[in-house]
């Protein structure tokens, strides 16, 4: 449990770093760079004092990583300049968490109890409720519905990704393998970079490219200083801290999680992550969140005390 909430405090940090990233190289070259950033250092650690290549479920996490990595991550780029982020964050945070409870009762045999699934819901609720967005997005009935279905395939993707990391643990432990959370990070990402290389080709090429959605910041409450930390700050800069921040320590939580924690519960208490986000972007950015934020980020919480409790 400790591992989910980890990974809910990084990932909370990663959404910020990533958005700049993103916006000054581009997500899908963005998500690229990552990728292979994270491949590279938590390579040497794999190869220097984890089992690198090694473990019987090494095809398992390798699978793993290029479905929940690689094709709900590029999904969900995909997704993010044509719905928004509250809207795609709400369809795959809370679909993710879905597929993840119910595709380890289908496939593994693991059932959350009545009382888990009533606090799962619970979180869920707030989620939805703090991340709702003010109305749909002002684009065309195609295009939010081109978005949402890339939304709903993310959720998917990241869901079953985290099932079948469930799968590859199980396959481990009847090996009598012990395996570091960080090799097992490094084994998913080497299947997600495989994914993000194949989009950059489909990008340049290929009907992937997708204006984002204009953006409304807040300019009253920037700040002469902090306008010019933007500036300042170049791209690496920020793929660097989205890099060390989502798939090296992230991750590695999320896979320390997922060793010993129902995929259900992990992606639950993960799926609070951009609740966290929000004040962390007022903070840096300015402004503040709307009062139904609070009511919702409630609800979460208290969903992930129960959880805790009832684990």
């Amino acid at each position: 449990m400790i591992g989910a909430f980890g990974t809910t405090l990084f990932f909370a940090c990663n959404a910020i770093f990533a958005n700049r990233s993103a916006k000054m190289l581009g997500s899908t070259v963005a998500n690229f760079w990552r990728l292979l950033l994270a491949a590279l250092i938590l390579g040497g650690w794999a190869h220097l004092a984890g089992l690198g290549f090694g473990g019987v479920a090494l095809n398992w996490f390798l699978v793993s990583g290029l479905v929940g990595f690689g094709l709900g991550g590029v999904a969900m780029f995909q997704a993010l300049p044509r719905v928004g982020s509250n809207l795609a964050m709400l369809i795959v945070q809370c679909g993710s968490a879905l597929v993840a409870a119910g595709g380890e009762w289908i496939w593994l045999g693991a059932r959350l109890t009545p009382l888990q699934v009533g606090f799962m819901l619970l979180a869920l609720a707030g989620v939805a409720i703090g991340l709702l967005p003010r109305s749909l997005p002002d684009v065309p009935q195609r295009v939010l519905r081109v978005g949402i279905a890339w939304a709903v395939f993310s959720a998917g993707g990241q869901g079953l990704g985290a099932v079948l990391s469930r799968k590859a643990f199980a396959l481990s432990r009847a090996a009598h393998e012990s395996l570091d959370p960080a090799t097992t990070a490094y084994q998913r990402a080497l299947g997600g970079l495989l994914v993000a290389a194949l989009a950059v080709v489909i990008s340049r090429y290929g009907p992937l490219a997708v204006a984002a959605l204009p953006e409304r910041p807040d300019r009253r409450s920037q700040t002469p200083a902090t306008a010019g930390a933007r500036r300042a700050a170049p791209a690496w800069t920020w793929v660097l801290a989205n890099t060390l921040a989502g798939p090296v320590l992230g991750v590695t939580c999320f896979q320390w999680a997922l060793s010993t924690t129902k995929a259900g519960i992990v992606q639950s208490i993960v799926a609070t992550s951009p609740l966290a986000t929000i004040p962390l972007a007022a903070w840096l950015e300015g402004g503040w969140p709307r009062p139904i934020y609070y009511g919702g980020a409630l609800l979460a919480v208290a969903g992930v005390a129960g959880l805790y409790l009832s684990h």
